[in-house]
């Protein structure tokens, strides 16, 4: 009889995780060859994760939503129209099947339809808030918590985020925040039925209900092209995102200047808060990643880069809390990527503290010698190709910046080449010198 889980060490429950990756059980590919650059693929890019030398060095391109212009359209068309938007990665996929090694689906084309049935008040989107040929959306960063809720948010994190926050960025639900509190109805359950009597309350949940249903819809068609994709011969990053518990109390609850103010003017209620995130942060991507057959999950880190906020800063504020969740993933043996937007040359001393070969850092900005040098030896390193030249340069000088990347960070495996953000306005040629520098110069074998 196998251990229970409770009894496996992290790469036991990680090897465990990694299994439903290496061999999808629920995918038939397309035929032998596809099968074959399947396992070559995951190979690689394991590999490269565990800070080994496999073949070469894998190469993940910085699409963004270039698929959906490559294939005559914008990202404005792909977000209503699902159909095109299966097509259009298809078609990307297709033709550029020898030059990546992994290719991320259409998960971040958010549906049009349903923000505009929710009326988001968070995000500005093409034909909302932006020109119809803008290629991606705009975060609209507002203080949705005021200063003075943050001992309302802790006495009972659910109910202010249901009663008080949904409504807020949520205008078709706006009436939710005439609803008793939840707790109100412990003792009568029931009664719950008698705030459905409100017009304006089923009129809010019959909205939610309807952007459910155009979610459905447009799911079918983004979990058909993952299952192409695998089937097809890339591996699927089984797992999620995440949001490290300070970005979420910055992007979502304060806004930056309310956070920044915070730190100065009520530290401990703020540090308080982000201590309580933190432990539902770790429950609820556990929980994600486990329902998932998952093994690894992903952190946009937004706030914590050289000018947003001082050394004394980030080792009070945003590190230990960040720190904390991922050695909690680690122990449950899912593995975690970080893609530290920014710069993080004056963070790199204290991010290299984990066991080898359990987190990749994925750079913007940050210089790659010394990412290499300090936490190659600990972390996989990847970027930091940049959205300038991938926009504005040739092929040769995308190309030479990969070469000089590969031979920066290459040597002793743990580099995975990919671009410092996305580059949904370069030109096909460019993404092609990715993999042209990655054959030529990131050959281990």
């Amino acid at each position: 009889m196998g251990k229970r889980w409770s009894e496996m060490t992290p790469e036991e429950k990680r090897e465990e995780r990694l299994k439903k990756w290496i061999s999808p059980p629920d995918i038939q590919f397309d035929n032998a060859e596809a099968e074959k650059i399947y396992k070559e693929r995951v190979t690689r890019i394991l590999s490269a994760r565990l800070l080994k030398e496999p073949d070469r060095v894998p190469v993940t391109l910085p699409t963004g939503n270039f698929p959906a212009y490559y294939s005559g359209g914008n990202l404005k068309r792909v977000m209503y129209d699902y159909g095109e938007l299966h097509r259009s990665w298809t078609k990307f996929m297709k033709d550029f099947y020898y030059d990546m090694d992994a290719f991320m689906g259409p998960n971040l084309v958010f549906s049009g339809t349903m923000l505009e049935i929710l009326k988001y008040r968070s995000y500005k989107w093409p034909g909302h808030g932006l020109g119809d040929d803008i290629n991606t959306y705009q975060f609209v960063e507002e203080p949705y918590m005021e200063p003075d809720e943050y001992d309302d948010l802790l006495k009972d994190p659910s109910d202010f985020t249901f009663r008080v926050l949904v409504p807020r960025t949520i205008r078709s639900a706006e009436a939710i925040k005439k609803l008793p509190p939840l707790y109100a109805f412990m003792g009568r359950p029931m009664n719950l039925a008698y705030s459905f009597a409100r017009p304006e309350i089923r009129t809010a949940f019959q909205a939610l209900i309807k952007a459910g249903e155009e979610i459905e819809k447009w799911q079918e068609y983004v979990t058909a092209f993952n299952k192409d994709a695998v089937a097809a011969g890339f591996p699927a990053a089984r797992g999620g995102l995440a949001v490290a518990p300070f970005d979420l109390v910055g992007d979502f609850l304060r806004g930056t200047k309310g956070v920044v103010t915070d730190m100065y003017r009520r530290p401990e209620k703020l540090l308080e808060t982000i201590d309580m995130i933190t432990e539902h942060t770790i429950k609820r991507v556990v929980s994600m990643v486990d329902a998932m057959d998952g093994f690894t999950v992903t952190f946009p880190l937004h706030k914590g880069d050289d000018v947003f906020m001082s050394d004394k800063q980030f080792e009070r504020f945003y590190w230990p809390s960040l720190k904390k969740v991922i050695d909690a993933l680690i122990k449950e043996g899912i593995m975690v990527s970080l893609f530290a937007e920014g710069r993080y040359n004056r963070r790199l001393e204290p991010i290299r503290d984990f066991p080898k070969g359990w987190v990749m850092w994925h750079f913007d900005q940050t210089d790659m010698a010394n990412a290499k040098k300090i936490i190659g030896e600990t972390c996989c390193i990847s970027g930091n190709v940049p959205s300038s030249i991938m926009n504005t340069g040739t092929a040769d000088e995308v190309k030479a910046y990969c070469r000089k990347l590969i031979e920066t960070c290459a040597p002793g495996g743990g580099y995975i080449l990919t671009g410092g953000a996305t580059a949904t306005e370069s030109k096909p040629e460019n993404f092609r010198a990715f993999m042209e520098a990655a054959k030529e110069y990131g050959m281990y074998h």
